[in-house]
């Protein structure tokens, strides 16, 4: 049998944590689409969806189980269309877990074809958010250590200090 799983997200940007989580979920699931929302809710990204989508695409393009798409509405919706059985969600602290813990039961409650699976990140990650490494960027700090080397160059490009 195989189970296709889903990472949704803003990814604004992709960072190391959300590749570290990836790839981890890569050799669990015979799939992984890493699904990037078109329309992040009351985000006021950064990238527009196309440079997340890109950014995303290089800094994963080298497994060959991982397929990174946009999607818009809801992600259960998007699972289902996709037979995609699993959504995947990231756990870094336990303050995440209140709101993982209430989008999984509404996903839950809009259908059970799906199931949420929640993984934590290794260590080194568990402090990186997106909005923290954007806040660095946009401050001049360095943020080799939390992005790939593509995402940090689109970072300073984006924060006029390329």
């Amino acid at each position: 049998m195989t189970v296709s799983a889903m990472y949704p997200g803003t990814f604004d940007p992709i960072t190391l944590g959300h590749e570290d989580l990836v790839r981890r979920a890569a050799r669990l699931y015979d799939n992984v689409v890493v699904a990037i929302a078109a329309n992040p809710g009351s985000k006021e990204p950064m990238f527009t969806f196309n440079e997340r989508v890109d950014l995303a695409n290089a800094a994963l393009g080298d497994l060959e189980n991982v397929k990174v798409a946009g999607y818009e509405g809801l992600t259960v919706d998007f699972a289902r269309k996709n037979k995609l059985a699993v959504i995947m969600r990231g756990l870094r602290a336990v303050s995440d877990f209140e709101y993982e813990f209430q989008l999984a039961n509404m996903n839950r409650h809009l259908t059970d074809e799906v199931e949420t699976v929640f993984l934590t990140p290794t260590e080194k990650y568990t402090f990186i958010s997106s909005s923290l490494v954007r806040e660095v960027a946009s401050l001049g700090g360095d943020v080799s250590e939390f992005v790939s080397p593509k995402v940090k160059t689109a970072l300073m490009e984006r924060c006029g200090r390329s």
